[in-house]
């Protein structure tokens, strides 16, 4: 029998959905567990996690980036931004850089930083280092203007130029190799706890009404089902209610949210390397 109405449909394809596993397996390895387990919060896009105001571009661009700096655990972290529409859109270009003592948490602090002279702006750190260090002032971050009319697409924005830095100082290649440094480095994002953000923000819908189309407020490199699956992940290994996420998720993706959720759950039983507790 071809058992057409029993047959189990992946939600996502299963070469994804290990990469995603084993991804968040590596991050766990490698920006240390206790900090992701005691510190790392579901980052909520409203105004009990994102408080202030500010009457110019700058002053909320930075606010913003601050608070995602303080959730990302990355608040010591030497950090510069530029608003590409006051600064004819020259931003300096960052070098590899080279980090001593923790790279987050709330009991980090800057111990010594140093940029290393590989050109070109690529921030994987530990995998060029320099014999001849150079100390550091600033790693440098742009905005435009135009972001701050997606909330939730310039938080993600903000984390996800965080995470890249973060991802590239870790001591192994991520799973898969280099070539998924740009992935890793947004499911890194996510596993800092700005999945919501992600999801939300990676299509936006055309005029008509017709479909969607990758958000033009960040660059996207996971879809956004790729990106609420990482987020069930995320919620499942911290315990945290499925209805605190999916109260705050676009329509559309509360099922395949809710799905993921049963889905990673069954799944996690079989990984002994995604063990918490």
């Amino acid at each position: 029998m071809l058992n057409l109405f029993n047959r189990t449909q992946s939600l996502l394809d299963e070469e994804i959905i290990e990469w995603i596993f084993n991804c968040y397996a590596w991050t766990l390895d490698q920006f240390d567990k206790n900090v992701f387990l005691n510190e790392a919060v579901l980052v909520i896009p409203d105004n009990s996690h994102f408080p202030g105001k500010e009457t110019s571009a700058d002053g909320m661009a930075n606010l913003i980036f601050d608070q995602v700096k303080q959730f990302a655990g990355m608040s010591h972290w030497p950090t510069r931004l530029y608003n590409l529409a006051t600064s004819n859109g020259m931003v300096p270009v960052n070098q590899s850089i080279i980090i001593d003592g923790a790279l987050r948490g709330k009991n980090a602090n800057m111990q010594s930083w140093h940029s290393t002279a590989i050109q070109g702006g690529n921030p994987q750190s530990e995998l060029f280092v320099s014999s001849y260090p150079q100390p550091i002032k600033s790693i440098n971050f742009s905005f435009h203007p135009q972001q701050l009319k997606s909330p939730e697409g310039i938080i993600a924005h903000f984390a996800h130029g965080l995470s890249q830095h973060l991802a590239g100082t870790a001591k192994i290649l991520p799973p898969g190799g280099i070539n998924y440094l740009p992935m890793a480095g947004e499911l890194t994002g996510i596993f800092m706890g700005f999945g919501i953000m992600f999801s939300n923000s990676a299509v936006i819908a055309r005029a008509g009404g017709c479909g969607g189309g990758q958000s033009p407020v960040r660059q996207v490199i996971l879809s956004e089902e790729e990106a609420t699956y990482a987020l069930a992940v995320f919620c499942h290994l911290k315990s945290i209610d499925g209805r605190s996420a999916t109260k705050h998720l676009k329509k559309h993706l509360r099922p395949f949210y809710k799905a993921s959720i049963k889905d990673c759950k069954l799944r996690l039983k079989e990984r002994r390397d995604l063990k918490l507790t």
